[in-house]
């Protein structure tokens, strides 16, 4: 909390000054009038005592009744015009401290996110990074809106009151105040019971969350596989352990809260009889003096606006222990390191000036930080010389999606050195290397735009005829008149009115408007029919010419003009050179190709036992 006022809110301390004096001033506004009555009662209605005013000088108070009566009918009605001014005054600028505080902090947690290298990713779920930005951010808001200005207001409330009832009798005023240091007992054990409590309510919001983000976006294959019954399930499981969460919180408020009540309550029903058995028989046992109608009118009244704001302490501990909750989460996001991060000494990388020499020496990488995990990658080694394509196959999960992604730092590995143009791509800053080498994925994502705004993601400054002259390289131009509004036709989220095809050749426009100095195609044709693979194909033969390509393919025909071919099992480099020399030693890279093309008549009984196997068993690529 006091990084969140330290970080967040310096900037903007003068509007939470403004909207805590203004609350102290209207809490203290709202004390005069039953001090007014009470002293209205006893000097104009029952002139059973002087009219006297607390820090007034006798002087300045006029000496007729009716004078009196005005003065005091004046006082409460100016107390409350006060009280409403302040009011306002505390709404709006604890309202703009609030919401510009949520907005640094929101956009601030955002900018912590994107900087995380994607082992984050793979792990975190989304729904719970959702909760985090936007759920437990909001708690922050809710917090410094009205729980530290209702906790200010709590603390002048009490202390002005108290020192109100000591002036004017301090005997019933000890009766009265004996239930604050209760109450304090009972707030303290109440914050220390529920905090671990809320750290379990939060994770389980990003836990449903997750779910309920996870079945939207696959609700395709749940309505295709008919699966609508196991979700249902799955999804109230999720809500149920919500559920069970926010009950083990809840029950505790509504012990602490009627408890709360109860304490005060005692504490004003004490004072009434006490107060009541002075006024009509005399002094209570132990007590002296006199107490005269106005001063217990008084006293009733402050009582009951001391009751109410310590009954209202169970709100405050509550909010601040949710927003304690949801700090540690945000906070927790924030100083996460990244695995990827940028080099003290970085180099400065001009993408136009990249020649496009490629090197992986001895690269080894595993996903996750046990250092005793199994690795991915073993001593991956290779070279491509500027305008060269070096090719990666093999069955799924070899390692070859890895591999690629280790030039563009979305990992680094963990022994062995990647290299860009002779110099370790840890070197560079990291925003640079990706702007000199163009990505296109197997798991194509569109955003929710227009197909020129696709396009021209990441050089958000091309014309229109660039974007177009992309999209005729990537064979995308055709497809892309013929829509609805063309070029401004909206693709929707993640790209759903396109097919897999459309969008494939749109990330490949994508990819080649950048006009990177190395180009990393992972299965960049793998979502098109053969026809516009072939026409990709030409597409890409054309472009890459002059520029280091490393592509990935399961389909071998897109790699047979590849100036070397790696061919990847199990992490390791179990062949490698070109298309005929691999195709002439009869491994495994002939046994691929010799399945794509159908020729598997040619293939040994043993190696046709073991594909078929593979295939029944899940890895049909193997």
């Amino acid at each position: 909390m006091a990084r969140l006022f330290r970080s967040y809110g310096a900037a903007d301390l003068h509007l939470f000054a403004v909207g805590l004096v203004t609350s102290v001033l209207g809490r203290f506004a709202n004390l005069l009038p039953p001090l007014v009555l009470g002293v209205a009662i006893d000097a104009v209605f029952t002139q059973r005592a002087p009219y006297r005013l607390p820090l007034v000088p006798p002087e300045w108070i006029p000496t007729g009744t009716d004078a009196q009566l005005w003065l005091s009918a004046g006082l409460i009605v100016v107390a409350f015009l006060v009280s409403v001014t302040f009011g306002w005054a505390q709404g709006v600028s604890l309202s703009l401290f609030s919401n510009r505080v949520q907005h640094r902090v929101r956009t601030d947690a955002y900018r912590a996110t994107q900087r995380l290298d994607m082992a984050f990713f793979d792990e975190e779920r989304t729904g719970e990074l959702l909760s985090v930005l936007e759920g437990d951010v909001r708690n922050l808001r809710a917090f410094l809106n009205g729980t530290v200005s209702g906790a200010i207001q709590l603390v002048v409330t009490v202390v002005g009151i108290a020192a109100l009832l000591f002036y004017l009798n301090a005997q019933l005023a000890l009766v009265t105040l004996v239930a604050v240091p209760l109450l304090g007992a009972f707030t303290l054990w109440f914050m220390r019971t529920v905090r671990p409590r809320y750290r379990a309510l939060r994770a389980s919001v990003g836990g449903l969350n997750s779910r309920l983000e996870t079945n939207i976006q696959g609700i395709e294959v749940i309505k295709s596989t008919g699966t609508e019954t196991y979700e249902d399930d799955r999804v109230t499981d999720a809500s149920w352990a919500y559920y069970l969460r926010t009950w083990d919180v809840a029950r505790l408020e509504y012990l602490y809260q009627p408890g709360m009540d109860l304490l005060a309550g005692v504490a004003f029903a004490t004072t009434f009889v006490l107060g009541g058995y002075w006024l009509v028989v005399g002094p209570p046992p132990g007590f002296s003096g006199t107490l005269l109608p106005g001063e217990f009118v008084t006293f009733l009244f402050m009582t009951q606006r001391f009751v109410d704001p310590l009954a209202g302490l169970g709100r405050i501990v509550d909010s601040y222990e949710n927003a304690r909750a949801s700090g540690e989460r945000i906070f927790g996001l924030m100083d996460r390191p990244s695995a990827v991060a940028d080099s003290d000494g970085e180099v400065p990388l001009d993408p136009d000036s990249v020649r496009g020499r490629v090197e992986y020496d001895a690269v080894d990488f595993r996903y996750g930080d046990d250092p005793d995990g199994d690795l991915v990658l073993h001593d991956l080694s290779f070279v491509a010389e500027p305008g060269e394509t070096v090719a990666f196959v093999g069955p799924t999960g070899a390692g070859k999606s890895t591999a690629a992604k280790l030039l563009l730092r979305l990992y680094d590995p963990v022994d062995g050195t990647v290299r860009l143009d002779g110099r370790d791509v840890r070197d560079y800053r990291a925003r640079d290397l990706r702007r000199a080498v163009g990505y296109v994925s197997q798991d194509v994502f569109l955003f929710d735009g227009t197909v020129a705004e696709n396009v021209r993601y990441g050089r958000f400054d091309a014309t229109d005829d660039e974007v177009r002259e992309a999209c005729v390289a990537a064979e995308a131009d055709r497809f892309v008149r013929e829509l609805p509004d063309g070029y401004d036709t909206r693709v929707g989220e993640r790209g759903v009115k396109l097919s897999g095809g459309q969008r494939q050749r749109i990330a490949i426009a994508r990819a080649l408007l950048q006009d990177p100095a190395v180009l990393v195609l992972d299965e960049a044709t793998s979502a098109v029919d053969t026809a516009t693979e072939v026409a990709i194909q030409r597409a890409l033969d054309r472009l890459t010419e002059g520029r280091t390509t490393v592509t990935i393919a399961h389909r071998l025909s897109t790699v047979r003009d590849a100036d070397g071919i790696l061919v990847l099992e199990g992490g390791r480099v179990v062949e490698r050179g070109t298309h005929d020399d691999l195709v002439d030693e009869g491994g495994l890279y002939a046994t691929l190709w010799a399945v794509q093309i159908g020729e598997t008549d040619r293939l040994p009984p043993a190696l046709l036992e073991r594909i078929e196997r593979a295939a029944v068993e899940g890895g049909s690529d193997d």
